[in-house]
């Protein structure tokens, strides 16, 4: 809980500094204005990023040697990981408080300055005698910033914990197991996640160095070749990591069960693992890219939502909920593959790490999200401060990239809580040693299923009503 919202706060402190020195950049840069402009709220929304991910690994690290004092053993480690579990909690609860709260305030906002501006006074947006532009502004920082970081930390947190939970579960009556291998075999999850870290910053330098954005056709390509080039060199890394640091064969605790009832053995080895991380990592990428194409303005479905405008509100927002929900297709078979593959070749222990493959990249979505609201709020300072509209052009070039990448830092939010909420869920099941499955066909549990499935309903209608309120 203290790593996220500490990791929130200097998001959001960076967040305010960059923004203004954003939009400076864009006023003053002459020719370079799109470069300077990009560059600094790249590096703005960097910060976020490297600061949550590598002080989440660090703190679990740091952890993790602590307890291993108290426990020496590897027989106790089933012990000391069920105790390390705990950190994950800690970073989805603040996350709850983070996204729901941050997310309320910062449409709210956002809406309420539109209304009382646009609607009601007629003026332009952000305008400086309406002084609404300032929550707006602010609510960008907490909803966007804080509230998606403490929502990613969240899953990273738990999908690694979750991993160390299932790798740590003995094998009753079993040799070669993970915790035999040693200490190094039961970081495998750490270390893909402390790699992506470092293959991050080096694509980082891609952006703001080796191809920067020179003109406004560039801002799109440029964050996009960030998403993909991470994911592609993360891959040759877990391979790498998985043949170092795991045995050639082990056994884990599976939650198939065998015909006589007892829990399936499950046979792991470096190959499988790769390909369960290199499922997450592939399919965070795809959904990545699935929602630009449903969000950015150089695609058709944003193109026919724009021009269904002309024919009024009620059309909008028919073809906008319509054009939401098919978004939704092509994630959600993508996540269906992930862990249908991932189930086969490594049971729970795989589908956890195919949540932290996703997770691998995620400095760099984090970078890429953080640079959405510095850019957003660059052009809110341009306005007030009453700069000539070829600023507010650059900063308006910026913010429509910067919203594309929201809405895909939302994609791996959702993508990989699903896988973590599984695998988290799994390794309870494991852990309790329940020698049945859970059978759908109970009437209680399929009545609660529906019940379940309902849930998120209810919650999203309570959300966006305190938003119109």
């Amino acid at each position: 809980a203290f790593t996220s919202m500490l990791c929130g706060f200097l998001g959001m402190m960076i967040a305010t500094f960059s923004n203004a020195r954003t939009t400076l950049a864009c006023a003053d840069g002459g020719q370079q204005a799109y470069t300077l402009g990009f560059n600094i709220a790249f590096r703005g929304g960097s910060v976020m990023g490297y600061a949550l991910c590598s002080l989440g690994v660090l703190i679990l690290w740091l952890l993790l040697t602590f307890y291993r004092t108290i426990y020496p053993e590897a027989d106790d480690w089933e012990i000391l990981f069920d105790c390390a579990a705990g950190y994950g909690l800690g970073g989805s609860t603040v996350a709850m408080f983070g996204r729901v709260g941050g997310g309320i305030y910062t449409k709210a906002a956002d809406v309420g300055a539109d209304l009382v501006g646009k609607v009601v006074a007629g003026l332009d947006e952000d305008d400086p005698n309406n002084p609404a532009t300032i929550a707006d502004n602010v609510g960008d920082n907490v909803g966007d910033i804080a509230g998606m970081g403490a929502d990613l930390f969240g899953s990273f947190a738990e999908s690694t914990c979750a991993a160390l939970v299932i790798a740590a579960a003995a094998v009753e009556g079993s040799h070669n197991t993970l915790s035999e291998a040693g200490w190094d075999a039961m970081l495998f999850p750490l270390a893909i996640s402390a790699a992506g870290i470092v293959i991050c910053i080096l694509c980082g330098f891609v952006a703001t160095n080796v191809s920067p954005v020179k003109e406004e056709k560039d801002i799109e390509t440029v964050l996009k070749v960030q998403m993909v080039l991470t994911a592609v060199l993360m891959l040759p890394v877990i391979y790498y990591l998985a043949t170092v640091l795991l045995p050639h064969e082990f056994r884990l605790e599976g939650v198939r069960l065998t015909e006589d009832g007892r829990p399936a053995k499950i046979s792991g080895s470096p190959y499988k693992c790769f390909i369960c991380a290199t499922m997450g990592c592939i399919g965070g990428l795809i959904i990545g890219l699935v929602t630009e194409y449903f969000t950015s303005h150089s695609y058709v479905p944003t193109r026919e939502l724009a021009s269904a405008c002309k024919f009024g509100t009620a059309v909008n927002i028919i073809q906008g909920l319509a054009l939401g929900y098919k978004s939704c297709i092509v994630p959600v078979f993508v996540l269906s593959s992930a862990i249908y593959v991932s189930f086969q070749l490594c049971d729970l222990y795989g589908i956890a790490l195919a949540a932290l493959g996703m997770l691998a990249t995620l400095s760099c979505g984090l970078t890429i999200d953080g640079f959405g609201p510095i850019s957003d709020n660059a052009g809110g300072i341009a306005e007030m401060a009453e700069f000539g509209p070829e600023v507010r052009r650059r900063t308006d070039a910026l913010d429509a990239a910067g919203n594309t990448t929201a809405a895909i830092g939302k994609g791996f939010a959702i993508g990989s809580a699903a896988l973590v909420s599984l695998a988290l869920y799994g390794a309870f099941v494991v852990r309790l040693r329940v020698k049945t499955g859970v059978n759908i066909l109970e009437p209680v549990t399929f009545a609660f299923l529906i019940i379940g499935c309902m849930v998120p309903y209810w919650f999203a209608a309570l959300t966006m009503k305190s938003v119109g309120k």
